[in-house]
């Protein structure tokens, strides 16, 4: 049977898979600079706002460069999770230790699980404190490897743990918002479960509704297809008012 387990293996292999389709399949040009937008889509994503694929622009390309990292974790994460006594990463072993948690429940509280634990396995830093620059945008081994990490760190771990975890990707978004109190953007992971848009936050443990979400303004999605905008994002204000 080889040094992996076949059940293993195949799970593995069908985890490396599934994590791939997170790439876009198209190239990459500062950061939330919005490029040329082509073709609206419906208003099925969290806020049930229409949005437009971006086909260049800094989050596109933030998010490219990511998701060429990601590839290469994924390798170490399906060698580890094939045969762990050997897993020469910690980092993986314990984003595999909370996969494990997380498939042994369902529903809300699959998603509650993942996000609880990312919240608890990385201490909130700036990425000028960590990195000596600004938008760093790390993938999980990374970050769980730093210990370390701001609201993109997060909430990519949390994507890709989610991802492995049994969720559909046609599931789960990455939305970038305007926080309209602070003025600054934030990141959070969007999943959808019965219809219903949940979303996961390094800022707090409990998930909220997107309905709920309050003084945020939209600006970006992020799906396994690639980078949105919002079409004319209004602000979710306190009250609705």
């Amino acid at each position: 049977m080889g040094i992996f387990g076949h059940g293993r293996v195949w799970r593995a292999a069908i985890a490396v898979v599934g994590l791939a389709s997170l790439a876009p399949t198209t190239d990459a040009a500062t950061l939330l600079t919005p490029g040329a937008a082509t073709m609206l889509r419906a208003s099925i994503e969290p806020f049930g706002l229409s949005s437009t694929v971006l086909t260049y622009g800094g989050l596109r390309d933030k998010w490219l460069g990511v998701a060429r990292e990601l590839d290469d974790e994924q390798v170490q994460l399906a060698l580890c999770d094939g045969d762990r006594d050997h897993c020469v990463s910690p980092a993986a072993l314990r984003l595999l230790a909370i996969v494990d948690d997380a498939r042994a429940r369902a529903g809300r509280a699959r998603l509650g699980e993942i996000n609880r634990a990312i919240n608890l396995a990385i201490r909130p830093m700036s990425d000028l404190a960590q990195y000596g620059q600004v938008d760093v945008w790390s993938p999980p081994l990374v970050t769980l490897a730093h210990g370390a990490g701001d609201c993109e760190d997060y909430a990519i771990a949390k994507l890709v743990a989610l991802r492995l975890a049994g969720i559909d990707g046609d599931d789960l978004r990455i939305v970038v918002m305007r926080d309209m109190l602070s003025g600054k953007d934030h990141a959070v992971v969007a999943a959808r479960l019965d219809g219903h848009w949940l979303m996961l936050d390094n800022r707090r443990m409990a998930m909220v509704e997107d309905s709920y979400m309050r003084n945020v303004r939209p600006l970006f999605v992020i799906d396994q297809h690639g980078v949105s905008q919002y079409v004319e994002a209004p602000l979710v204000a306190l009250n609705g008012t």
